[in-house]
């Protein structure tokens, strides 16, 4: 079975998405927002027949994880109130897609997070999709200000309520930035990429893990930075007198494979323990263009996957486990959905 781990609702009905931008108005005008419209299903349907789960067909995909579109979360847009409410409608529609299409689609959550608000005001909402919707993980955001960093490292005792709450219901989150609300971070090429290295160095200078032990986090887009400069954080945990990256963050951390070409996954197999490498595309998302070197999209991550086994890379065992094995483990509720 190919299990996708990182997909997100890029192709939502536009009625949805003329209803946020109706939202936002309101809260700028301080009126209240239209009513939510009536999307149907058929809607739907219309929105992922032709786009994701054409594409999952067409790569051998069987099942993603699926979420709200991450750019679109856009925490440091409106107050709590407005960020709430549209967490919940992209909650809801993700959880309409599911019910439409149970055995390839399954829910991850977005939260409902806000720039200077505790993190406690996220949990309720998790509590719900997962308990309520079947959802089996969440996207947390470690920057809810879009650039500016104004929220403590993740390894902060403020994050810890939500972190515990995560651990009680046995559910991971990938650790994902939302828009940019600054011109200095382009949001796919500059901010998605530094945020995940900046989490991993987070990671490194903590005892997050040695204090809940339980707690697993995905780090996206195949670790940003960090294979690349692998020696560089190790090193960094040297000179810190951290303890060893592997014992002290490896344990609990894993990485995506949305990496665009083949040097860059043939890299993140070589220097990621196969553990903590989970399949992910992306798609529809970041790059959705056709490389002229290949012919093929660049987020059909699947062909590099497979060009590596051919290759010697993987043998049977890890590609399996690549594809499969090490989803299920992480995400302990989608393992169960699957029987």
């Amino acid at each position: 079975m190919i299990i996708d781990c990182h997909g997100h609702y890029t192709t939502a009905p536009a009625a949805h998405t003329a209803w946020r931008e109706e939202q936002v108005s309101a809260w700028k005008a301080g009126t209240t927002p239209p009513a939510y419209p009536s999307i149907s299903d058929d809607e739907i349907r219309e929105s992922i027949e032709g786009s994701q789960l054409r594409l999952m067909d067409e790569r051998g995909i069987d099942l993603t994880l699926f979420s709200p579109r991450a750019s679109a979360m856009a925490h440091h847009v409106g107050d709590a109130a407005v960020s709430l409410e549209w967490a919940r409608r992209n909650n809801d529609l993700v959880h309409r897609v599911t019910t439409l299409y149970p055995d390839r689609f399954i829910g991850v959550c977005q939260l409902p997070q806000s720039p200077g608000e505790p993190i406690e005001g996220s949990i309720e909402e998790l509590r719900r999709c997962v308990e309520e919707l079947g959802f089996v993980g969440c996207n947390l955001n470690p920057d809810p200000s879009g650039g500016h960093w104004t929220s403590p490292a993740l390894t902060d005792r403020s994050w810890y309520p939500f972190y515990e709450a995560m651990v009680s219901l046995d559910v991971p989150a990938m650790v994902h930035v939302s828009g940019s609300a600054t011109p200095f971070f382009h949001a796919t090429g500059a901010y998605y990429i530094s945020a995940d290295t900046t989490a991993f160095m987070q990671l490194i200078q903590g005892d997050l893990f040695t204090d809940l032990p339980d707690l697993r986090l995905v780090i996206p887009h195949g670790g940003g930075a960090v294979p690349y400069h692998w020696g560089r954080y190790r090193g960094l945990a040297d000179m810190l007198g951290r303890p060893p990256v592997e014992s002290n963050v490896m344990g609990n951390l894993f990485f995506d494979t949305c990496v665009y070409h083949q040097p860059g996954i043939d890299l993140l197999l070589d220097v990621i323990d196969t553990p903590n490498i989970l399949f992910g595309s992306e798609m529809v998302g970041a790059v959705r263009g056709i490389d002229e070197r290949t012919g093929h999209h660049y987020d059909d991550t699947r062909r590099y996957i497979e060009a590596a086994f051919e290759k010697g890379s993987l043998d049977d065992d890890a590609r399996a486990a690549v594809f499969e094995h090490n989803v299920k483990r992480v995400y302990p509720r989608l393992a169960a959905a699957l029987g």
